[in-house]
Parts: C-alpha cells; sequence; structure tokens
C-alpha cells in the first residue's frame, strides 16, 4: 500500500479532532508538538486527493488554542506560582527555572501582547495560559489576546502551509525542485535561530551564560 493511498484512507474528523486536542493540551500547559501536527494538518488538505478541508483544520487548531489556554489560565489561578515549582521538578527541560523566569519577564514586559505573540513562540505557547492565570491577569484581557493570538496563529499557519502545499506541488511538477528546497532550508533556519536565541535567554536567566548586551 502507498503513503498516498495510506492517507486517502484517514477519516478527515479524525485528523479535525486530533489537531484540536493535540493544540489543546500543548495550550493547556503540556509540552507536545501542536505546530508539528498542525502544520502536517494543513499540508494534507492541500492535496486535492484527500478529504481535508483546510477551513476545518483552522477551526479545529483556533477552538483547540482557545480552550485550552482558557483551561491553563484556571489551573495557574487556582494554583499559582507554585505550580511551576512543582513543574519545574518533574520537566526541568520545560518547566526549569529559566523557563520560568524568561517567561514571567517578557509577561511583565508585554502584558496582554504576551497572550497574543506567545501563540507563536514555542517556549511562551505552553506558558501563555497557566502563567497568565498566576500573574492574575484579569480573564476578559486574556481572553481577547487569546482568542486574536489563536485565530490569527492558527487560521495563519493553516492558510500559508495550505497555499505553500499547492505552489510547491506546482514547482514540482512544472519546474526544479531547487527553489521548495530553498524555501524549506530558510524555515528552517528561521526555527533554529528562533530556538537557539530562547535557549540563550534561558541560560541568561539561569545565571549560566553572561547577559547579552
Amino acid at each position: 500500500m502507498s503513503v498516498d493511498h495510506l492517507l486517502q484512507t484517514i477519516p478527515p474528523l479524525v485528523v479535525y479532532l486530533l489537531t484540536g486536542l493535540v493544540i489543546g493540551l500543548e495550550s493547556l500547559g503540556i509540552p507536545l508538538p501542536g505546530e508539528i501536527v498542525l502544520v502536517s494538518a494543513a499540508l494534507l488538505s492541500s492535496r486535492p486527493e484527500i478529504d481535508v478541508h483546510p477551513l476545518w483544520v483552522g477551526v479545529a487548531a483556533t477552538t483547540g488554542a482557545i480552550i485550552g489556554d482558557s483551561i491553563g489560565y484556571a489551573i495557574g489561578r487556582r494554583y499559582g506560582m507554585p505550580l511551576f515549582g512543582w513543574l519545574g521538578r518533574r520537566f526541568p527541560k520545560h518547566f526549569g527555572p529559566g523557563h520560568v523566569a524568561v517567561a514571567e519577564r517578557l509577561f511583565g514586559r508585554w502584558g496582554m501582547g504576551a497572550v497574543f505573540f506567545g501563540r507563536f513562540i514555542a517556549l511562551l505557547r505552553i506558558f501563555a495560559g497557566p502563567l497568565a492565570g498566576a500573574l492574575k491577569m484579569p480573564y476578559p484581557k486574556f481572553l481577547v489576546a487569546n482568542v486574536l493570538g489563536g485565530i490569527c496563529w492558527a487560521g495563519g499557519t493553516t492558510a500559508g502551509v495550505y497555499y505553500l502545499g499547492i505552489v510547491a506541488e506546482t514547482w514540482l511538477k512544472r519546474f526544479s525542485w531547487v527553489g521548495l528546497v530553498v524555501a524549506v532550508l530558510g524555515g528552517l533556519g528561521v526555527a533554529l535561530w528562533t530556538r537557539k536565541r530562547t535557549r540563550r535567554m534561558v541560560r541568561e536567566a539561569e545565571g549560566t551564560e553572561p547577559a547579552a548586551p
């Protein structure tokens, strides 16, 4: 059985539910690859032979992001900052003191903006809801930033990947694959730079690396 045939056997509803569930759990504070799942689902929707619609992928991702963040907010507001101490002892790679310090610094500087833009940053995506609740951000403000961020991130990512998939398929049929490789390498370069910068901020917050000027 070919890969294309195998993909065609996946019910669209399973794709939508899995996308919403994984993104919702990640938004709640569980470190899961929500962005990878969203990109994969959006790529599936760009294949005409697969009955997955990009609109419903975006709706599922947006719904999961908003609900997950709201549940994370409620948990953070209930248990406060000691929650992150408990998580840090059990998951130091994701909730260590440096991670919490960086996220708290960004929240203190940007407020609602940290919730909105946190949707686009891996570090803040799992912190935004619980940390906003722990810091007692008013829920109406959090909800506005949460909804807008979820719509822009989920909808924008779905649309961008969907159209990129269509263009890539056209390039592969009519032109050289070199352009696609360059585009993919460029995207990977930006992702790696962002990850490296985030890790450096965490090390600086932990005091294991001198602060950048």
